[in-house]
């Protein structure tokens, strides 16, 4: 039997934030993948080596964990006053899926710098010397991002001294700026689809507990670490290494979606891993990262952990800590009462791998919360670029 050859199609590999991804270039895509559907879907499971039994990604790009099973495709924008489109797909590790539902807050940083590098902004716009305004239509969401993306030499500058906790080595800082993150929705314009800042969340099973559901950045159920046995200073392996935990957040984060309407069904959720999110907070504490280094109290105003892709994540999603940041910036939610309560247009918060900062300008107009935009840097850099190869018979 005849074995079709392998094809390469161009690639690059970019870390951005606290996650990597194979980013594309639309136009480089093979013809049958331009389009969403079963082919797209099945060439970048097949890049990032997924399904695999072994979760282990050996035969792909992947590196067996939701922040490095992800890919992105970028083209010059269709909407107005927008540079580009940025498509995100979140590759599940087992099972044969990609989950289009939501935005990579992470990779959104590096999707600013592709731009550049794969010559979909206009030069025109492009410094010499300078700050970059790469105008992002989050194509998933409908949402625009905007990254100030700094440039030497007409050239992205990638090096620089910014350091990120949870990332090895400093880079150049990438500023984003969220703009208007919540969902309209059809309720009215509420980023809180229950209508409520707090809601008694019924999981079967397993208990009632009190939880923020909102919707910004990325849909997210924030519970208190507390309530459901934890202090907030929890680490990757002490939860994931804990299959009835996993089994336990599961089962919040599916009674949570139920409850925003984001799912008609349990069942649906098993199609839709990548959103809602599941998170718990906790007032500050000193605690010990996955590092070794030391946070202490006074350095956060909060701690959160939150699970990607049914993993308690390493760090923190730019997504989800977009929803951390609204979160805290609205009196009453479980968020901002873990930070202390009242007013504030930004916060610090310790996560695994150290501290986040993220700011948020939250209003009430008519009775309802609404978020203007929120403010995080990052940083992103090329890892390898050139072809990726699959086989022929892929798709």
């Amino acid at each position: 039997m005849a074995h079709p050859a392998q094809i390469k199609i161009p690639a690059t590999y970019i870390r951005g934030g606290t996650s990597k991804g194979v980013f594309f270039r639309l136009q480089d895509l093979p013809e049958a993948c331009q389009q969403p559907g079963e082919a797209r879907d099945e060439l970048f499971m097949r890049v990032i080596g997924s399904p695999d039994p072994y979760t282990a990604h050996i035969d792909g790009m992947g590196g067996a964990t939701s922040s490095t099973s992800k890919c992105v495709i970028l083209s010059k924008s269709s909407v107005p006053d927008h540079d580009v489109d940025y498509l995100y797909g979140q590759v599940s590790i087992d099972k044969p899926f990609v989950d289009w539902s939501g935005n990579c807050g992470n990779l959104s940083t590096a999707a600013g710098a592709f731009a550049i590098h794969a010559g979909l902004v206009d030069p025109a716009r492009i410094p010499q010397n300078g700050t970059c305004v790469v105008r992002i239509w989050q194509a998933n969401i409908q949402k625009t991002i905007i990254a100030h993306v700094p440039v030497t030499n007409g050239q992205v500058q990638e090096t620089g001294d910014f350091e990120l906790d949870g990332v090895t080595f400093p880079a150049a800082e990438i500023v984003l700026e969220f703009m208007d993150p919540s969902d309209d929705g059809d309720e009215g314009g509420s980023m809180f689809p229950t209508g409520n800042l707090v809601d008694d969340l019924d999981v079967p099973g397993v208990g009632t507990f009190k939880a923020t559901m909102i919707t910004a950045g990325i849909p997210t159920v924030f519970v208190n670490a507390a309530d459901i046995g934890y202090t907030g200073t929890e680490l990757r392996e002490q939860i994931n290494t804990d299959p009835a935990a996993l089994k336990r957040f599961e089962a919040i984060r599916v009674a949570g979606a139920l409850r925003m309407g984001l799912i008609k069904t349990p069942e649906e959720a098993a199609t839709r891993q990548h959103t809602p999110k599941i998170a718990f907070v906790a007032p500050a504490t000193t605690y010990t990262a996955s590092s070794g280094k030391t946070i202490e109290a006074g350095d956060v105003d909060l701690l959160a952990r939150a699970l990607s892709m049914g993993k308690l994540h390493h760090a923190m999603m730019g997504t989800c800590a977009v929803a951390i940041g609204t979160a805290a910036a609205i009196p009453g939610t479980l968020v901002n009462l873990a930070a202390g309560g009242g007013a504030r247009e930004a916060v610090r918060f310790g996560h695994p791998s150290g501290t986040l900062r993220v700011g948020a300008q939250a209003k009430q107009v008519d009775g309802q919360w609404t978020v203007t935009k929120a403010i995080m840097s990052r940083s992103a850099r090329i890892i390898m670029e050139g072809w990726v190869r699959v086989p022929g018979d892929t798709f």
